[in-house]
């Protein structure tokens, strides 16, 4: 039988980070199988943006390391399983939401890209605005536009960083069914909205840095974390 970690999409061994004002995350061990959904909560300062932005390679960790289906965020083979959705996503000034469908779907060759790029804007009802530049969209607009650039792409691990932020409710609707359907992919949501984590396997809590709960959503605890971690995303 395989080693649970080598079956793992995403694991981290005693990872930190300190900006050089202190630590950010102190060492940080988990495993997460192949297939999870998993639902990362914790307030404002926790770590959990710093934690998505290095497994996701934007960020390189002061010491422990992160694997991604056993390699090394930021290669090419890990850039190659993830999709990452940024709370604040950020567009080119001079592309439009479909040329910037192209785009992404081109870097990863995807088969009859527009029509796949054509139903992830009508599910997010944004068809209407695929001609025009979403560097210059509302909150809420760039959110939808972000949603769909993540998943016009293949991906066996999808990292989101508070993705509910700005939605309208049609727009939350549309990102619950979208993670429904990911399939035996592996799903690592920043997020406090109660009907995503009511979907998940996992709950991961983060405070000052350091893994206060990892289990199941359900039971009394891990409402009560839910309720109380607070719904800033700045980490």
């Amino acid at each position: 039988m395989a080693d649970p970690v080598e079956r793992a999409a995403f694991v981290t061994r005693g990872v930190t980070k300190d900006y050089g004002d202190g630590p950010v995350l102190h060492p940080l061990s988990i495993t997460i199988d192949s297939g999870s959904k998993v639902a990362l909560i914790g307030h404002n300062g926790s770590g959990k943006t710093t934690l998505l932005r290095i497994a996701a390679g934007l960020l390189d960790a002061t010491g422990g390391s992160i694997e991604i289906h056993g390699s090394k965020p930021g290669s090419l083979e890990a850039r190659r399983h993830v999709s990452y959705l940024a709370d604040t996503p950020v567009f080119y000034d001079d592309l439009s939401v479909w040329e910037h469908l192209e785009y992404v779907a081109r870097m990863h060759d995807v088969g009859d890209w527009q029509r796949t790029g054509t139903r992830l804007l009508d599910r997010l009802g944004i068809t209407d605005r695929a001609d025009d530049l979403p560097s210059r969209f509302s909150r809420g607009l760039k959110q939808k536009a972000g949603i769909a650039l993540a998943f016009v792409r293949p991906f066996d691990v999808l990292l989101v960083d508070e993705p509910f932020v700005g939605l309208d409710a049609a727009g939350k609707e549309a990102l619950l069914a979208l993670l429904d359907d990911i399939g035996d992919a592996t799903a690592i949501v920043a997020t406090h909205e109660l009907g995503f984590v009511a979907r998940v396997d996992r709950l991961i809590a983060l405070r000052d840095g350091r893994l206060i709960h990892d289990g199941s959503p359900d039971g009394a605890e891990a409402r009560d974390l839910v309720a109380t971690e607070g719904t800033n995303n700045e980490s």
